[in-house]
């Protein structure tokens, strides 16, 4: 039976890629910060058969506990602060987590393969907002980046560091730039699940208005169901490499607000929506849009849901969410 340790395991690609890795016949192990985790129910409920360990990726001696006990054949390390607003409420923290924090469970597999004499591959989540004001279109594995926020940075220290690991020490150790990829288990407050759940509630008349902030913002939005699949696949090849995962089309702001709103049937979303100067960007990010020619022609892996499915999928998981509870409390 091979053997997964997952950081992150609470967040949407985490409880993705463990269900994936169960279904694999794997023994996955999770990484999480503090006893009390409010997201351990849900992730007990979904994916039960994870075993939980307590470990901080600021913490190095936590981080190689786990790995003693996991003995994993895989290392995924999809842990960070993810949220690009509050990297600049918090760019100290950002930083320390999800560039640092990169940092120390690479050192953490690099010390457990020595001692344990073994090979362990290790893949990092690095993020398309690396790429930031772009200078490509679209973006490949060789465009250069420039980010623009505490988080971006953040995430290119992380992927600058796995690549110098792997460069340095020989480690099987893969990056995957992905972009901006979506579920129901995304959480509220970024933008696709903001608009999702907005959509559900003023359907149902328990919200009035939806504060957005730029609404020409583009991305390329995929389905994180999907891009967990990559992640696996390229902890497969004999050869470490680092790719793009993306879909290769991008959307505006108001494509999604389209396609969210008519999934309620809301032919008209202008009169809910306010824009408000909070949720701008200090630095914006406008057009992201990847090339995965290399994932297509190397993994063999291909997006297989489309923005609007997943738009669709999301609202009517919002929908149904609504309509349990309203079913429970009567």
């Amino acid at each position: 039976m091979r053997r997964a340790l997952i950081t992150g395991i609470t967040g949407q690609d985490g409880m993705y890629l463990a269900e994936l890795l169960l279904g694999k016949g794997y023994q996955v192990y999770g990484l999480v910060r503090g006893q009390n985790n409010p997201k351990l129910p849900s992730l007990a409920e979904v994916v039960p058969g994870v075993k939980i360990l307590t470990g901080d990726l600021l913490d190095l001696s936590s981080l190689m506990s786990a790995l003693t006990v996991a003995q994993p054949d895989e290392v995924y390390n999809l842990g960070a602060i993810s949220l690009v607003a509050y990297s600049w409420e918090n760019a100290r923290l950002t930083t320390d987590v999800t560039a640092g924090g990169v940092l120390n469970i690479l050192e953490a597999t690099r010390l457990y393969e020595q001692q344990a004499g073994t090979r362990v591959r290790f893949y990092q989540a690095s993020s398309s907002e690396m790429f930031g004001k772009v200078q490509q279109v679209p973006q490949s594995e060789s465009t250069r980046f420039w980010p623009r926020s505490p988080y971006a940075v953040a995430k290119a220290f992380g992927h600058h560091m796995t690549v110098t690991y792997r460069e340095s020490y020989g480690m099987h150790a893969s990056c995957g730039i992905l972009f901006n990829h979506e579920s129901p288990r995304r959480g509220p407050e970024f933008v696709t699940r903001k608009v999702s759940l907005a959509a559900a509630r003023i359907k149902a008349g328990l919200q009035e208005q939806l504060m957005l902030g730029n609404l020409d913002a583009r991305r390329d939005w995929g389905f994180a169901g999907d891009y967990v699949e990559a992640m696996w696949r390229m902890l497969q090849q004999d050869q470490a490499e680092d790719y793009v995962i993306s879909t290769g089309t991008m959307h505006s702001i108001r494509d999604l607000l389209d396609v969210a709103f008519t999934a309620v049937g809301i032919t008209e979303w202008a009169p809910f929506v306010t824009i408000d100067p909070r949720f701008l960007r200090r630095a914006e990010v406008d057009a992201l849009v990847g090339d995965s020619t290399k994932a297509h022609r190397q993994l063999g892996w291909w997006p297989r849901v489309g923005f609007t499915e997943l738009v669709q999928m999301m609202v009517r998981a919002d929908v149904d969410a609504i309509t349990s509870a309203r079913t429970a409390v009567a």
